[in-house]
């Protein structure tokens, strides 16, 4: 199991323990290790063989013992044995946005629930809003948290999708029958959001292949056992499929399947306007195949440039394609340095020089620091005193570390009348200020977009940090007349943040374009709390791709010396 698994796990005994009313000192002992875990910047698996996980703070013998169990073994007799004593259907209310494990308790005990759908079913007959510490408004919360877990019923977030699909693919380079291969559909675009997983290998031996396909250690279940076409369901409950076709098939097959479907409907109008057809199996004119060994060469002949799969969504690509307008699109090796970046100084997990260490290992040379403002109380936000703690250590740090430069930052809340926390006196001591929202989401659209206009106005602040607040699959960003943001984004030299982190991505790739037509710079952050965070950077990579950024759109792939005048003017 990874670090993330794990902490994970943990994470779940935390919330059965307090659902069924365990000792709080016992589920706080769990959550914290499940933080301390997912922060670890020391690698997981010496610290079990040299037996030192028990010398970090917060993890005690016995849960040193259940996080070395479960490293090695991929299972925790203790995890298994607390989820049998709790319905699996109480586990599943606890996914419910804004439904936490005291609440949970209260329905299953009160009520006598054990599944979501009675949940749905009495919330609708009013029985939630009566019971005590509930009332109209929780009722209502639940409601739209169900609703929210159908719509996104069988989705995964991008990075869990990648992550399972580049462990089989990575089989698939190796298999001696496969000439070549590549993961396509919504993964290969880059889609924040996606349903299952598209493989498109090319071979001779197609059966051979399917084979060895549908017997990977990942799958659970055969859906479809094939000659050219297989599709599996994956352990983790995601489907996944596998097309074979010969070499010659390739790059068309690998074109169709990379979709979008969009895109691939005005692919074959434009190759029917010009007397050809076009589908999964080749190019044609007439009933003769035009060879092509590459998708550069089917766009070639349809009189294109090459349109990278980021932007394959006919959204204006096939039409910016025609016209040599594709821009060069930025790629992970342009990033430089990282901004909005969280320490031990907020909630982030890990100091100020492992942060700093762990985006030099990532090949740049800068990094902003960005723990919480005093507003967040919750995130152990930043006090004044604090703060000139942090400065000083800063100031340490870039006299002590070579070849990696920390900038002082803080994301500073955007407070609901529109003010930026802690005032000008603080905010002008820092080298940038993020501004963000994180609190009352429940203002209307007009009353949201005039709080974070106010703020964008704040001369301090440098970057709009995840500008709706959406947490995807789970939480709907709040009202925001996305335009007139930008806009005023553009009006006062505010970046916007393209946050990495793999739940957010936030801003969305579809406002983009707008955004870099009026001009507005990018950031793309990782918004990382831990080592490991930092490279989530190159998730918001994808989505500035998609979007149709180049490397000059973005602040964070210039030079030191070229961002510390940005910062300055």
């Amino acid at each position: 199991m990874t670090k993330e698994d794990i902490a994970h796990v943990l994470e779940e005994i935390a919330e059965v323990l307090e659902l069924k009313g365990e000792n709080p000192f016992k589920v706080r002992a769990y959550a914290n290790a499940a933080r301390v875990v997912s922060g670890l910047a020391q690698d997981l698996g010496d610290l079990i063989a040299k037996n030192e996980l028990i010398e970090i703070k917060g993890i005690g013998k016995n849960l040193a013992e259940h996080i070395k169990e479960l490293y090695e073994t991929g299972h925790l007799k203790e995890y298994e044995k607390i989820l049998k004593s709790v319905p699996a259907g109480v586990l599943e209310m606890l996914s419910i946005p804004g439904l936490g494990p005291k609440k949970v308790k209260v329905l299953w005990d009160k009520l006598h629930l054990t599944n979501v759908g009675t949940l749905e079913h009495v919330c609708h007959q009013g029985k939630i809003a009566v019971l005590e510490g509930f009332g109209e408004k929780t009722q209502e919360k639940i409601l739209a948290g169900i609703a929210q877990i159908k719509k996104h019923e069988g989705k995964f977030l991008y990075s869990v999708a990648s992550q399972v699909a580049e462990e089989i693919f990575a089989k698939f380079e190796k298999h001696p029958k496969i000439k070549q291969a590549s993961i396509a559909g919504s993964l290969r675009r880059c889609k924040e959001v996606v349903k299952d997983i598209d493989i498109v290998a090319a071979t001779a031996a197609p059966q051979e292949v399917m084979d060895f396909f549908v017997k990977l250690p990942q799958v659970e279940k055969i859906i479809n056992h094939g000659d050219t076409k297989s599709s599996v369901l994956l352990k983790m409950g995601m489907q996944c499929d596998l097309r074979c076709v010969n070499d010659v098939e390739y790059p068309y097959a690998l074109h169709h399947f990379t979709g979008s479907k969009e895109h691939n409907v005005a692919m074959r109008s434009l190759a029917q306007d010009k007397g050809m057809k076009m589908n999964e199996y080749g190019l044609f004119k007439g009933t003769k195949l035009v060879g092509c060994k590459n998708e550069t060469e089917i766009f070639a002949k349809l009189g294109m440039e090459m349109i990278p799969p980021e932007l394959r969504e006919n959204r204006g690509e096939i039409e910016a394609a025609q016209a040599d307008k594709i821009p060069k699109l930025v790629e992970a090796q342009d990033i430089r340095g990282v901004f909005h970046c969280h320490s031990t100084y907020s909630d982030g997990t890990a100091s100020l020089e492992q942060m700093a260490n762990g985006v030099k290992e990532l090949g740049m040379e800068y990094i902003g620091t960005a723990d919480h403002s005093q507003a967040a109380h919750y995130a152990g936000g930043l006090t004044p005193e604090k703060i000139k703690k942090e400065f000083k250590e800063i100031d340490q740090l870039n006299k002590k570390l070579k070849g990696v430069h920390l900038f002082k930052g803080m994301e500073a809340d955007i407070l609901p009348s529109g003010e930026v926390d802690m005032g000008d006196k603080i905010l002008s001591q820092f080298d940038y200020i993020v501004a963000s929202v994180h609190s009352k989401f429940n203002m209307t659209e007009a009353e949201m977009t005039k709080r974070v206009i106010q703020a964008i106005k704040n001369k301090h602040v440098r970057i709009l940090g995840h500008m709706t607040g959406r947490l995807l699959l789970s939480r709907e960003g709040y009202p925001l007349k996305i335009t007139e943001v930008i806009d005023a984004c553009a009006d006062y030299g505010v970046a916007i943040e393209i946050n990495s982190n793999p739940m957010r991505l936030d801003i969305d790739w579809r406002h983009i374009p707008y955004a870099r037509e009026k001009g507005v710079k990018f950031f793309i952050n990782p918004d990382a709390h831990a080592v490991s965070g930092l490279s989530d950077f190159r998730y918001g990579v994808g989505i500035a791709r998609k979007g149709g950024l180049t490397a000059k759109d973005i602040v964070n792939t210039r030079s030191l010396e070229e961002i510390k005048k940005w910062l300055n003017r």
